[in-house]
C-alpha cells in the first residue's frame, strides 16, 4: 500500500511548518470522500464519488475547459455532416497504460458500449439518442443520431474512452474491478469500501502529473471527514456542510473551497408505490416543505432556490413555473383529503447527502402528518435502490442531481422520462415534450416544450427543486486547486504551494 513518507510519530503539530508539510506530502495526495466508489466502469453508475475517481484514470471523447466551454481532448475536432451525423478527428499519439494505441475502433466501441441496453448502464438515458459509432478510419469516427439531438456534444464530454480489445479479453467484472484507461492515472489498488489508490502515468500524453499518488478514501461520517483534515490525514475532504464550512474559515493550515455548480438539490417522491403514489400526497410534502429556511439555515450562502428542477447555468431552466410555496396547513388539508395521515413515508438517504437537511425535512413531513422514517445506507446501496423497481425505491429521497451538460435533457429527461431506471413516474404528455425537444436544433421550440414539460412536473410532483447546489470542499492551504462548475475532481489540476 503506497504511504507518504511521513510516519505518525514525526506527523505532529509542533513539526509541522508549511514548508515541511509541502515537502513530506508532495508525492501522495489524500481525498476523504463521503463513499466508495460504487464502479470503476466509467459506463456504469454516474455519481460523484465513482466519477471523482474514475475521471482520473481515463479521457475522455471532448470535455470542458475551466470557463465551461467544449474543448478537444481524444477527439481533436469534429463536424456535422447532416442534422443526425457527426464526425470526428481522433488524436494518434495517445496510448493506453498497457502501452496499446487508442484508435478510432476504441471509440466507436466505447460509445456502441454505453448505448448497449444489455450493459444496463445507468447513462444510458443521457446516450440512448445515438444510434451507433463506426470506425471510418484509424483516426475517424461517425456518429449517427435518431434524429437532430441538441444536446449531443454536451453529452459526450462525459464519455470515457475504454480500451476495446482489454475490455473484451477480461470481460466486464474484471473490467470493473481493474479498469485501465489513457488517463493521467492507473490504479494501483481498489479496497472496497475502504479506499482506492492511483499511482501517476508517466507516459501520459498531456502533462505530467505534478502529484504522483493519490489516495480517495470512504469516509462517511462528516465528523471523520473534518477531523482528518485538522489533522492532516487527508488533504482534500469532500461534501463539506455549509455551518462546518463557515466555522472551518478562520482555521490555520485549512482552506475551504466553493463554487455554484449546474447541480440541482431536489426531493424525489415516488409516483408509482405507497401513500405517495397519491398525487394529493405528493403536493402535501411540496408544501410541507420550507425551501428558503432550509436554504438560510442549514445552506447558509452556499446555495440558492430554484422553482424546478434545474438551475441558471441550464438550458431550458425557467423561471415562469411557479413552485409551491411553504404552507403547512395547505399540507395537512390535502393528507387529510388523502386518507393519509400517519402514512409511513420511507426516507432514503446516504452518507452523501447533508444528515441535517435530511432531519430537518423529516420533522417536516411528521409536523403535516406523516410519519417519516430515515433509512441510511452507503450509497452504491442507495443508488441500486432508487434504479431500482418503484416498490423498493422509498417514498422519498434528496438528490443533487447533475447531468455536467448544463441541458434540461440531462436532467427531467432521466429523471422522470416513463423508462428511465431513475423514474419512478410515467405521463405519456410530459415523455412527448422532452421527446420533442430533443430531437430538435430549433432553440425557441425546446424552450416552450421545457417550459410545458416544468408544468406538468409542477402539477404531478414527482419530485421537487429545491437550490442550486454549490460544491463546498475542505483543503489544505498547502494544496493548489480551483474548483469548477462542473465538480471535476481532476487531480492534474491539483499540485502543492509552499
Amino acid at each position: 500500500m503506497l504511504k507518504t513518507f511521513v510516519t505518525a510519530a514525526a506527523l505532529t503539530a509542533s513539526l509541522l511548518t508549511s514548508a515541511a508539510y509541502a515537502q513530506a506530502a508532495k508525492d501522495t495526495l489524500t481525498i476523504d470522500l463521503p463513499n466508495d466508489a460504487a464502479t470503476l466502469d466509467p459506463h456504469l453508475q454516474w455519481d460523484t464519488d465513482s466519477y471523482s475517481v474514475y475521471r482520473n484514470i481515463f479521457d475522455n471523447l471532448i470535455t470542458r475547459d475551466t470557463s465551461g466551454a467544449i474543448v478537444p481532448q481524444i477527439a481533436k475536432a469534429w463536424k456535422y455532416t447532416s442534422d443526425t451525423v457527426i464526425e470526428f478527428d481522433i488524436r494518434d499519439d495517445v496510448t493506453f497504460q498497457d502501452g496499446s494505441k487508442l484508435t478510432a475502433d476504441d471509440v466507436a466501441y466505447s460509445i456502441n458500449r454505453i448505448i448497449d441496453p444489455k450493459l444496463k448502464s445507468a447513462q444510458l438515458s443521457q446516450f440512448d439518442q445515438i444510434v451507433k459509432a463506426e470506425a471510418t478510419s484509424p483516426t475517424s469516427v461517425k456518429v449517427t443520431t435518431k434524429s437532430p439531438y441538441p444536446a449531443l456534444l454536451a453529452q459526450l464530454v462525459k464519455l470515457s474512452i475504454v480500451p476495446k480489445a482489454y475490455v473484451e479479453k477480461v470481460g466486464a467484472q474484471e473490467f470493473n474491478q481493474k479498469p485501465m484507461g489513457s488517463g493521467p492515472y492507473k490504479l494501483v489498488q481498489w479496497q472496497k469500501g475502504v479506499q482506492t489508490e492511483l499511482q501517476a502515468n508517466d507516459h501520459y500524453w498531456r502533462v505530467k502529473p505534478a502529484i504522483q499518488h493519490v489516495i480517495f478514501r470512504a469516509v462517511p461520517d462528516v465528523s471523520t471527514r473534518i477531523a482528518d483534515l485538522r489533522t492532516g490525514k487527508a488533504d482534500l475532504i469532500r461534501e463539506l456542510p455549509a455551518d462546518q464550512a463557515i466555522s472551518l474559515k478562520s482555521e490555520t493550515g485549512v482552506q475551504i473551497l466553493s463554487v455554484p455548480t449546474e447541480r440541482v438539490g431536489y426531493m424525489y417522491i415516488n409516483a408509482e408505490a405507497g401513500a405517495t403514489k397519491d398525487v394529493r400526497v405528493r403536493q402535501a410534502i411540496a408544501y410541507a416543505i420550507d425551501t428558503p429556511g432550509l436554504i438560510e439555515a442549514l445552506l447558509q450562502g452556499y446555495g440558492a432556490p430554484v422553482n424546478v428542477l434545474g438551475a441558471q447555468p441550464v438550458f431550458g431552466y425557467t423561471d415562469k413555473v411557479v413552485g409551491y410555496k411553504y404552507d403547512p396547513d395547505k399540507a395537512k388539508d390535502l393528507i387529510k383529503e388523502a386518507g393519509a395521515e400517519g402514512a409511513k413515508i420511507e426516507f432514503l438517504t446516504s452518507p452523501a447527502y447533508d444528515r441535517a437537511l435530511v432531519e430537518a425535512i423529516q420533522q417536516m413531513l411528521n409536523d403535516v402528518g406523516l410519519n417519516t422514517e430515515i433509512v441510511s445506507l452507503d450509497q452504491a446501496t442507495f443508488l441500486k435502490r432508487r434504479q431500482g423497481d418503484a416498490a423498493n425505491a422509498g417514498s422519498v429521497a434528496l438528490g443533487r442531481w447533475s447531468c455536467a451538460c448544463q441541458d434540461a435533457d440531462g436532467i427531467i429527461f432521466p429523471l422522470f422520462r416513463t423508462g428511465s431506471s431513475w423514474a419512478k413516474y410515467s405521463n405519456p404528455e410530459f415523455d412527448k415534450l422532452v421527446d420533442s425537444a430533443r430531437s430538435t436544433l430549433d432553440k425557441d421550440r425546446r424552450l416552450a416544450d421545457y417550459e410545458k414539460a416544468y408544468e406538468i412536473l409542477r402539477t404531478d410532483v414527482p419530485g421537487i427543486g429545491l437550490y442550486q447546489a454549490y460544491s463546498v470542499y475542505g483543503a489544505s492551504s498547502h494544496l493548489k486547486w480551483q474548483p469548477t462548475a462542473n465538480e471535476a475532481m481532476f487531480v492534474t489540476d491539483m499540485s502543492w504551494q509552499q
